[in-house]
């Protein structure tokens, strides 16, 4: 067996853990890690900001499907790391965060920048681990990508010291490959109940969840729509997994993110099967009002999950896609029949329950920029949204066709994620349009990594909404009858968020008006294009305006007339 630098081991199982981009920023305890790299084919972007590299890391995982990776040396840099793994965490998301670490034998000392970032990072991973023998080194890391990628998906982290780092093992990487990944599949019995609920039920719902997206199981979802005729629902993580044009599509139900027919609909339905949703309550609000009267079937790859929020009529443990492919099958045996009466009323209620977008007022309303977007970006298009009333408004008004291509951080809502994850995404798909819908108190949290972008060729475009606001809590604010320490105006228009965007390299046009929206689109898409950084169109859009929410699917509050 050859003795080899023991990171040179590490590095040989990141390239054929499929890693061919990394995030990070080098610091001395991470050294000998950063050395293995060099000339070992994985692209490496410098960040500014630990976080970023991690949100990074996250965009790019949710393209590909692959574990993404950033790096950080000691101390500061794991700990920045925290809020990017509780966000992977979150959403089910496989990222490796690897920190470098002081020198083990000093580590009681409390050494320069030497923290128990294990300890730290414990409560938002799936495994953090130190290694103390460099011989485990490529074994921990084989191990580390199989538990990301294991059951429900997630974060781990790896600290090495720099002294295990300097050593050298025994290790040969042409008789090494990764270790399995075992795919949950569901027990015979349990398919043929779930078929029999729903082929008993009158108004039967399919609500896909994340979990589909993670399965890849969006086309077998689809298939067992159409066998079944039940229309499907969409959670915001399952936002892009089945056609919004398609006639089955029941809409996204929920008291922030969802559709004024779509709650409609799911409170006529009586039975309800889940396939990886977690029952987040932003999309179920009051559980007595989501619950009701109607049966539910929850499937998810995670067994602790059935039954977290509240208990199911019948629980699966089951890969999305496993699952789905036995329904198919067991389906086909008994060829059902469907009656249409059921989707012919969700179409009805599609037409009769819209919200308005075709506003002409200036400042511009919010739902305008989404019909902009709607009509002008193609299904094709890559978006990622983090965080307040913009986010809300994307949820209810942005339609999305295919898995992946909408992103959101729904569970952890971290402000500043838009910038990096877009970062994350186009070097993931380097052909691929790339859009950030931002808001404009978000836009600044991490708005270094522009730098990235630009010293990268890293060329996307940002669309902001801009009330000048903190929107989210000031709509909150009104239940407590106050606006307090939530406007962020000064000046004219506050910060000058073109000069920011030209200060790091990159160009940007602001909007006052409802008909400069399509044509400051057009010149976004080629300028970043030409010139292969990021570009931002800035729309002011009215600084108090509130998106439609409530507490539960019954009471939702509509600040708008019915469209028509």
């Amino acid at each position: 067996m050859p003795r080899i630098p023991a990171m040179q081991a590490v590095v040989d199982v990141l390239v054929s853990e499929g890693v061919d981009t990394a995030f990070g920023c080098p610091g001395a305890a991470i050294l000998p890690l950063y050395h293995a790299m060099q000339g070992s084919g994985i692209e490496h972007l410098i960040v500014r900001h630990e976080e970023g590299a991690t949100h990074m890391a996250d965009g790019w995982a949710r393209t590909t499907g692959n574990v993404g990776v950033a790096i950080g040396t000691s101390g500061p840099a794991g700990t920045n790391m925290i809020t990017g793994l509780y966000t992977a965490q979150a959403d089910s998301i496989p990222i490796l965060c690897i920190t470098g670490q002081a020198d083990s034998r000093k580590l009681h000392t409390e050494a320069f920048q030497a923290v128990d970032i294990v300890e730290i990072a414990k409560p938002v991973t799936k495994w953090a681990v130190q290694v103390k023998e460099a011989a485990q080194l490529p074994w921990v890391f084989r191990e580390a990508f199989r538990i990301a990628r294991s059951g429900r998906p997630g974060p781990v982290l790896i600290d090495l010291p720099i002294d295990v780092q300097r050593q050298e093992i025994e290790w040969d990487s042409s008789i090494d490959s990764p270790l399995p990944v075992i795919v949950a599949t569901p027990s015979p019995a349990r398919v043929e109940r779930a078929l029999d609920l729903l082929l008993a039920a009158e108004r039967p719902l399919i609500l896909a969840g994340g979990g589909v997206v993670l399965g890849g199981a969006s086309d077998r979802l689809r298939t067992a729509a159409e066998l079944l005729g039940v229309p499907v629902g969409v959670t915001l993580m399952g936002k892009g997994t089945f056609p919004e044009d398609h006639d089955l599509f029941a809409g996204m139900a929920g008291i922030q993110t969802s559709q004024r027919w779509a709650n409609a609909a799911f409170l006529e339905a009586d039975l309800v099967l889940a396939l990886g949703a977690r029952f987040g309550d932003r999309h179920t609000g009051d559980l007595d009002v989501y619950r009701g009267d109607r049966k539910f079937i929850h499937v998810d790859i995670e067994p602790t999950q059935l039954g977290k929020v509240f208990g199911p009529d019948l629980g699966i443990v089951s890969d999305t896609g496993a699952f789905l492919d036995a329904l198919i099958e067991a389906a086909s045996k008994r060829s059902p029949a469907r009656d249409r009466a059921w989707p012919r009323r969700i179409g009805e209620l599609k037409e009769s329950l819209p919200r308005r977008e075709d506003f002409e007022d200036t400042p511009i309303k919010a739902p305008r920029v989404f019909k902009e977007i709607n009509e002008f970006y193609g299904e094709d298009a890559y978006f990622v949204t983090a965080i307040g009333l913009y986010q809300i408004w994307s949820g209810q008004f942005q339609r999305a066709h295919k898995p992946r291509h909408y992103q959101v951080c729904g569970q952890a809502g971290p402000l500043g994620w838009e910038i990096p994850a877009a970062i994350g995404v186009k070097k993931a798909k380097p052909e691929a349009e790339v859009v950030g819908v931002v808001g404009d108190y978000s836009f600044q949290f991490l708005v270094e990594e522009l730098a990235v972008a630009a010293q990268y060729d890293v060329g996307f475009v940002l669309i902001m909404l801009n009330n000048e606001y903190l929107g989210l809590i000031r709509q909150a604010e009104t239940g407590y009858e106050m606006n307090f320490e939530v406007d962020i105006h000064y000046d004219k228009n506050g910060t000058d968020n073109v000069k920011v965007m030209e200060a790091y390299g990159c160009s940007g046009t602001r909007v006052t008006e409802p008909g400069e929206i399509r044509t400051s689109l057009e010149w976004a898409r080629k300028e970043a294009e030409r010139t292969s950084r990021p570009v931002l169109v800035e729309i002011m859009i009215e600084r108090e305006g509130n998106a439609a929410m409530g507490k539960a699917l019954d009471s939702v509050v509509e600040f708008e007339p019915i469209a028509g």
